[in-house]
């Protein structure tokens, strides 16, 4: 699917134990597959299904996303950071598509 373009917020560092929060947006038009055409035809369903985060391989945050979330999908919520490390976040859409954003964090 083009222009699906993730974003993410991370703070650059962070104290050892310290509870971050993280912001995440995914451009994505989320099609629940209910919607019709001009011509009267089911619009077929897109959507980013899978949404997860790990931490240097652990994983921190995961859902499911179903068809009634609007466009766009925006999540935040809270870690906390034990050491330096990278956070590699995934969307996967209905199509088999996978989207992948990583960001550094230095615990001081």
């Amino acid at each position: 699917m083009a222009n699906v373009k993730p974003r993410v917020k991370v703070p650059k560092s962070a104290d050892a134990g310290e509870i971050i929060t993280i912001k995440t947006l995914i451009s994505h038009p989320m099609e629940s597959g209910q919607r019709k055409d001009k011509e009267g035809n089911l619009i077929p369903r897109q959507i980013i299904n899978r949404f997860s985060c790990e931490f240097n391989g652990t994983p921190v945050f995961a859902c499911d996303i179903e068809p009634a979330v609007s466009s766009n999908p925006y999540f935040e919520f809270k870690a906390r950071v034990p050491e330096s490390g990278e956070f590699k976040f995934i969307w996967v859409d209905d199509d088999g598509s996978v989207y992948e954003e990583t960001k550094k964090i230095e615990v001081k």
